[in-house]
């Protein structure tokens, strides 16, 4: 007898979670009270699904733990401008620079691949994090399969353990909200009391 999907989803959301660098995620929470404790900026990149959950981590980075965070994608008229006008590539590295961001602020990327140029994905991310470097930004994220560009040159970054290739992207989707909740509500960043 087969053992019905959602059992076999779930049993790989245990496994994902039993395996996931926990050091890695405290090693986040560090660097999230050093960015806050020098008055710095946090920059959300993502596309697709972790687009969404950039909008979603800004507000609870926020309103929780007091941190000055942005999104481009929460801004779909500069977004739609600049790859109209300029390319989708170069979108998020555009934004960073007319945001000024340095050497206090750091990117970061929600991302199931964490880019790749060869492969031709996510080249935004890409050159968002080269535009990051040459900045001096720290660069943290959540992604998923190997981790990518962003898992080469990122300070601190949670790589989702594959589990099943068939739901990569669901799993590290799911995950890069399960370390961000786990994040704002962490006892060394949250500063307000969710309400419920």
């Amino acid at each position: 007898m087969n053992t019905p999907h959602t059992q076999r989803y779930f049993e790989e959301v245990s496994a994902v979670a039993s395996s996931i660098d926990t050091d890695a995620i405290e090693e986040l929470a560090s660097e999230l009270v050093a960015l806050r404790n020098r008055g710095g900026r946090l920059f959300f990149l993502g596309v697709g699904g972790s687009a969404a959950n950039c909008s979603h981590a800004v507000n609870d980075f926020r309103k929780l733990c007091d941190i000055e965070a942005y999104t481009p994608v929460d801004n779909v008229a500069e977004l739609t401008a600049r790859t109209n006008d300029e390319g989708w590539d170069t979108v998020f590295a555009a934004w960073l620079r007319t945001s000024r961001a340095d050497e206090n602020d750091a990117a970061f990327v929600f991302s199931v691949g964490g880019g790749n140029v060869e492969k031709n994905v996510s080249v935004n991310i890409v050159n968002a994090l080269k535009e990051a470097k040459s900045r001096g930004m720290k660069i943290m994220g959540v992604v998923g399969r190997d981790g990518g560009y962003t898992k080469e040159v990122g300070d601190v970054v949670v790589v989702v353990p594959t589990i099943d290739e068939s739901r990569v992207t669901p799993h590290t989707e799911g995950f890069q909200a399960v370390v961000w909740h786990c994040l704002v509500s962490h006892p060394d960043l949250q500063q307000m009391a969710t309400k419920w």
